[in-house]
């Protein structure tokens, strides 16, 4: 069992997802479809070519999608967030250290003592 598993259940609970978490993909491919279809329309209107209207509504899709989803990225964390983001720091930290994976701050290289050479 880790410190994880042992956290008091109220903070456990909120750091489950909610169901607009949950939707957020479904939601940015909504919106870039439809921006898509849009796009796909007005092109359609103005040339009436069905192939130009097809590239214009997949790259507006495209481009849609990448720009929300760099949008929703940007968002600042809340505090659970910022707390889970650190316990699993710690832990890595700690377990890095017990098993000699990385070396502890202040410890000697080995007695290596010559200095790097430029290669």
């Amino acid at each position: 069992m880790t410190k994880r598993d042992k956290k008091d259940p109220s903070v456990t609970n909120s750091l489950q997802p909610t169901r607009r978490d949950r939707f957020l993909p479904a939601e940015l491919l909504g919106i870039s479809a439809g921006l898509g279809v849009f796009v796909g329309l007005i092109v359609l209107i103005a040339t009436r070519e069905f192939i130009l209207a097809g590239v214009a509504l997949g790259i507006a899709f495209i481009l849609s999608l990448v720009l929300m989803a760099l949008f929703a990225l940007a968002f600042k964390p809340n505090a659970a967030e910022v707390e889970d983001i650190h316990e699993q720091d710690v832990e890595a930290q700690e377990k890095a250290a017990g098993h000699g994976d990385a070396p502890k701050p202040g410890t000697p290289n080995d007695g290596d003592d010559r200095e790097p050479r430029g290669h």
